[in-house]
């Protein structure tokens, strides 16, 4: 087994990708050594110490590509330690809110074989000018939450780094 960490990502417009890039330049800020890959390209797990999984939620569930991932690897994240991060909420009224951390936590009952050392949703981002289709739809429908709603970025950098920097001792 090498000394490395694994940190995958989906991501549909890149903001995820970029809160697992700081969570990895953290935890080689502590001295590991960590691989970053985007969960569609990961052909394995075997062999890292730790995994790291970053996914945002969308209506509140996880993008396919973290759900595909956590069932082709179930076997190998069952033998080493795995922490997750969400982006949840993207209007600060949502922020705290227990109906979105509810969200997380029902992503993580489908997999009951899942006990990650740790679990946390931070805010996302929501920007209207790149949402592509299907999703513009939701943007322009009167009666979605998103009709209207001005661009957002809820990231809290130092939350996000508090929060990696925590992991070195559990992973």
């Amino acid at each position: 087994m090498s000394d490395s960490i694994l940190v995958v990502y989906a991501t549909r417009y890149g903001s995820t990708q970029e809160v697992a890039e700081k969570v990895a330049a953290t935890l080689r800020e502590s001295g590991l050594a960590v691989d970053i890959q985007p969960a569609r390209k990961v052909q394995t797990v075997e062999g890292y110490r730790a995994v790291v999984l970053g996914a945002p939620l969308y209506i509140g569930s996880w993008l396919k590509d973290a759900q595909r991932f956590l069932k082709q690897h179930q076997e190998a994240l069952t033998r080493c330690p795995v922490a997750i991060f969400s982006l949840g909420p993207t209007r600060a009224d949502e922020e705290g809110d227990p109906e979105v951390r509810a969200q997380l936590d029902q992503q993580l009952e489908k997999y009951p074989w899942l006990k990650p050392v740790a679990a946390e949703l931070f805010g996302g981002k929501y920007d209207p000018t790149r949402l592509r289709f299907p999703d513009s739809l939701l943007g322009a429908l009167p009666a979605s939450p998103l009709h209207n709603m001005p661009a957002s970025d809820l990231r809290d950098w130092d939350t996000i780094h508090t929060w990696a920097s925590g992991l070195v001792d559990k992973l």
